[in-house]
C-alpha cells in the first residue's frame, strides 16, 4: 500500500474495497482524492480532532452506519474522548433527532 493509503488507513481505520481498486482502475482520480483528503483534514483554524467530531456529527446525522463507526474509529486514533463525541452526538441531536443520536451512540459504545 502507498503512503497515502497507509495514512488514510490510520484516519478511517480500514480503507474501503472500491478505494484500493481506484489506484488500480484509475489512479490519476486515486491521487487526487488523496491529496483533497490530506487538504482537508491537515490542522488548520479547526485542528484534526475538531474536524473528526464534525465529522462525526455530520454522520450522525446522516445516519451513516458505517460513516459514523470510520469517523470515530479514526477520531480514538487522534485522542478524541468519549466525552468529546458525546457532546458531538448531543449537536446531532439537536439538529437531526432522537434516532441520530441513537444511532451515534450505539457505535460510540462499540468504539469508543
Amino acid at each position: 500500500m502507498s503512503s497515502g493509503m497507509d495514512d488514510l488507513e490510520k484516519k478511517i481505520g480500514k480503507v474501503p474495497k472500491i478505494f484500493k481498486k481506484l489506484a488500480e482502475t484509475d489512479p490519476d482520480m486515486h491521487e487526487m482524492i488523496l491529496r483533497l483528503d490530506q487538504y482537508i483534514w491537515d490542522d488548520g483554524a479547526l485542528s484534526r480532532k475538531t474536524k473528526k467530531l464534525i465529522a462525526i456529527a455530520i454522520a450522525t446525522s446522516m445516519r451513516d452506519q458505517h460513516a459514523i463507526k470510520a469517523q470515530m474509529v479514526g477520531a480514538k486514533s487522534l485522542g478524541v474522548t468519549k466525552d468529546e463525541v458525546e457532546e458531538a452526538l448531543r449537536v446531532a441531536y439537536l439538529l437531526a433527532g432522537m434516532p441520530a443520536y441513537v444511532n451515534g451512540k450505539v457505535i460510540e459504545e462499540e468504539v469508543m
